[in-house]
């Protein structure tokens, strides 16, 4: 599931970046931004610790 969440955020990250450079979408590329940053730290926050 970590590793799934990891992609999307990555998919969501290039995504941002395309659309940025392009600004076709206009104020939907932060959108994308927020829920690629969302995702990534939810990855981060759900991660097992080993101890």
């Amino acid at each position: 599931m970590n590793s799934l969440l990891y992609v999307i955020a990555l998919i969501l990250i290039i995504g941002w970046a395309v659309a940025f450079f392009f600004t076709a979408v206009g104020s939907l590329i932060h959108v994308v931004l927020v829920l690629a940053v969302i995702a990534f730290l939810f990855g981060i926050i759900r991660r097992p610790t080993a101890v």
